[in-house]
């Protein structure tokens, strides 16, 4: 009997029978994972790409790298982890009510949110090179507030209605949000009075007027995320050495990512020659420096 269900005469007869018991499984598994798929992707639409480029579901191991990666670079373990959580949640919440988007990797902006108050900035002075929509500077806003500071926020942007960046082509925005003025003072006004009194200098960091513009203060924080080319960085740590007070925070986003290699090189050259600045350490594709 065992030989003749094991014959090919038999396993040809009974295969449309297998078939249908397979086809019989899979509604039903299809019936009970449906409900539970469309209650999944609301939630999904709070973290994924849709709408704004990057996706915001990080994998555990990144996030354990970035708490590592930021206790290296500030000795604080349990700050680390707190700020991440916190900046994590801040992200969320300003692209879900803000306009546009904040540029950059989950991790990345993670990074940079959970550093600069841990490093303890000299001053509540912000300057922020290339804002995109202003809602990283809303952010940093928070996060410096959530460490007892009073930040002032000054940006320098083109405005110019798209991401610009020397050599690359870029396209309409994934968010379908023009970068404009009005844009950045909305998303500013999420972080409630000190968004509302951020500074905004339209132009380039590069024009000798703008830098007079707001060259009237020592700034405690720099964050250079303006021209990713090697001389437009080079151009920024130069400006960072004259209005950086002692003690300052230099802020060099995407140091080190493949796509952006200008940066690292401006970064060696600059720190080659005659500088105050010192390089701390790396967390998640930024680069952060301290200025004597």
């Amino acid at each position: 009997m065992r030989a003749l269900l094991s014959g090919k005469t038999a396993r040809r007869a009974l295969r449309p029978v297998v078939d249908l018991i397979d086809q019989r499984i899979d509604q039903r598994v299809e019936r009970r994972v449906a409900p539970l798929r469309h209650r999944q992707r609301p939630l999904e639409l709070l973290l994924d790409g849709t709408g704004r480029g990057p996706s915001r579901l990080p994998a555990q191991v990144h996030l354990d790298r970035l708490v590592g990666e930021l206790e290296q670079l500030t000795g604080d373990r349990a700050g680390a982890e707190r700020n991440v959580a916190q900046s994590f949640r801040l992200l969320i919440a300003l692209e879900s009510l803000g306009v546009g988007r904040i540029a950059g990797g989950t991790m990345n902006i993670c990074g940079k949110l959970s550093a600069v108050p841990l490093l303890d900035p000299p001053n509540d002075d912000v300057l922020e090179i290339g804002t995109l929509y202003g809602m990283f500077g809303a952010a940093m806003i928070r996060m410096l507030e959530r460490a007892g500071r009073d930040p002032r926020l000054t940006i320098v942007d083109p405005l110019a209605g798209l991401q610009l960046q020397p050599g690359t082509t870029e396209g309409a925005d994934p968010t379908g949000t023009p970068v404009r003025g009005a844009a950045v003072r909305t998303n500013l006004a999420l972080a409630g009075e000190a968004g509302a009194a951020a500074r905004i200098q339209r132009g380039f960091s590069g024009d000798p007027d703008v830098r007079t513009a707001v060259a009237d203060r020592a700034y405690g924080v720099i964050i250079v995320d303006g021209d990713h080319s090697a001389p437009g960085v080079a151009a920024d740590l130069a400006w960072a050495e004259e209005i950086a007070a002692p003690g300052a925070i230099v802020v060099l986003d995407d140091f080190g990512h493949a796509k952006w290699p200008g940066i690292k090189e401006a970064f060696e050259k600059h720190m080659a020659g005659d500088t105050r600045l010192r390089f701390l350490g790396q967390a998640a594709n930024s680069g952060f420096l301290r200025a004597d």
